[in-house]
């Protein structure tokens, strides 16, 4: 069982353009949100614990989890939902958010833990949730208090800069985190923006200095993923996309995937990962890749099955 935190809210999507005006699709969104989508269409039973709004926009983001298969886990509530507008170019999203005083940032480390199952082997949390505010705060609370209970952390820092008012203070959120976590997942844009004006391979080193995590993976958009064990690393090249669509909701869906592979293997400890090999760290990659390009064909996240990966591999 994974618990999932983070934010939930509506992609406005551009899709085209009619009478000089934009045309926009409303899609269920938020990184963690799409993380607890991806899951449980792969078959892991998944406990999503941020609230979702009692709106119109939140029934739309309930029924998008419950028809995957995942719990909500948290109390609906009465405030609004998220919003992020996202426009394309060739395909890569830029996001702009409204969230402040909505329903996904009513928590507290008191109210989230209510909502985490007791029994739970995993909790994943990132993006949004660390960028600001009170609820920020609650969520680093929760994450560095379920590594010292000896639950599983997952983190993808999924950095959003529009929304980082201070950049100091949540590159602190962030190194806490990380310092806890035992799974981290970032993108290259994402190393890039917490260690500026360092090279890749630098950066990578200095990342070493701030986390522990047993497994940490770096992905590179169309280019190539690398997963970095304690006994191994592995780079694997980025699957092709057929018919690319868009690239919302890809990191989200490989993020899923990491998780959803560690499960099937129950490889959801540190003792697991520090046993992983170059072989292991390949079949994670693949799998996470294949299924991330299997997501960019479509609009918005919409993330594969676990059989659709196994069809896209065997062929």
């Amino acid at each position: 069982m994974i618990a999932i935190g983070g934010e939930n809210l509506i992609d406005f999507v551009q899709t085209g353009e009619e009478d000089g005006a934009p045309l926009f699709d409303a899609n269920p969104g938020g990184s963690p949100f799409n993380v607890a989508v991806g899951l449980a269409r792969q078959g892991v039973e998944t406990h999503y614990v941020t609230p979702i709004s009692n709106d119109a926009l939140g029934d739309t983001l309930a029924a998008r989890l419950t028809a995957s298969g995942a719990i909500i886990a948290a109390p609906r509530r009465s405030e609004p939902t998220s919003r992020a507008v996202v426009t394309l170019e060739h395909g890569i999203p830029t996001y702009a958010f409204h969230r402040d005083g909505t329903a996904e940032r009513q928590v507290t480390a008191k109210s989230l833990w209510k909502s985490i199952p007791g029994d739970v082997a995993a909790l994943h949390c990132g993006s949004l949730a660390l960028a600001d505010g009170a609820d920020a705060d609650a969520w680093v609370e929760v994450l560095t208090e379920a590594a010292a209970r000896g639950i599983f952390v997952s983190f993808d820092p999924n950095v959003r800069e529009s929304l980082i008012y201070d950049r100091m203070t949540y590159i602190e959120r962030v190194s806490r985190v990380m310092q806890v976590a035992h799974l981290v997942k970032l993108s290259d844009e994402d190393l890039g923006w917490l260690f500026p004006e360092e090279t890749e391979e630098d950066a990578i080193a200095a990342l070493f200095d701030v986390t522990t995590a047993g497994l940490v993976v770096l992905t590179r958009g169309p280019k190539d993923a690398t997963a970095f064990s304690n006994s191994a690393t592995c780079t694997v090249p980025a699957p092709h996309v057929t018919r690319l669509v868009d690239t919302v909701g890809a990191g989200d869906t490989f993020m899923a995937t990491l998780l959803a592979t560690l499960a099937a293997r129950d490889a959801l400890s540190p003792d697991a990962l520090a046993a992983m090999d170059a072989d292991d760290l390949r079949y994670l990659l693949r799998r996470a890749g294949q299924a991330a390009a299997l997501n960019c064909e479509h609009s918005g996240c919409n993330p594969p099955a676990r059989s659709d990966i196994d069809v896209a591999l065997a062929g």
